[in-house]
C-alpha cells in the first residue's frame, strides 16, 4: 500500500469490525475488567464488576469474542474469558493505519481471531 492510497476492502472490513466492537460503552467497560484481572473471569465476575445483567454481558462478550478483543476458555462447565493479547495490541495500529500514519509493521486478518479450548 502506497501512502496514498486507501487501504484495501478487506482490511478496511476487518478494522471496521474492531471499531464497531468497541462503539459501546459496555463493551469498553469489559475489555478495561479483563485486561486488569490478573486471572480469566466468569461471566458472574464480570457482571459484579460492570453492574449489567448477565444477559447483556454475555452478549458483550459474544461480540468482543466475534472480532477476536476476548478469548473463551472453557473448564468443566464454566466459561473463563481474557483479553486476546494478539488482537488488543494490533488496535493502535490499526488506528494509525486507518489515519494514514506510519506504523512498523502493519496488522491484519492475519490477527483476526484466536481461540481457546
Amino acid at each position: 500500500m502506497n501512502a496514498g492510497d486507501p487501504l484495501d476492502r478487506a482490511t478496511a472490513r476487518e478494522y471496521a469490525s474492531w471499531f464497531k466492537a468497541l462503539a459501546d460503552a459496555t463493551r469498553v467497560q469489559i475489555l478495561s475488567l479483563l485486561a486488569r484481572a490478573p486471572e480469566p473471569l466468569t461471566v458472574g465476575q464480570i457482571v459484579a464488576g460492570v453492574h449489567v445483567v448477565q444477559s447483556t454481558v454475555s452478549a458483550h462478550l459474544k461480540a468482543l469474542a466475534d472480532v477476536g478483543f476476548v478469548l473463551v476458555e472453557r473448564r468443566g462447565t464454566a466459561s473463563y474469558y481474557r483479553i486476546n493479547d494478539d488482537c488488543v495490541d494490533c488496535f493502535p495500529s490499526a488506528a494509525d493505519v486507518v489515519m494514514g500514519r506510519p506504523v512498523p509493521a502493519a496488522p491484519g486478518p492475519a490477527h483476526r481471531k484466536a481461540t481457546s479450548t
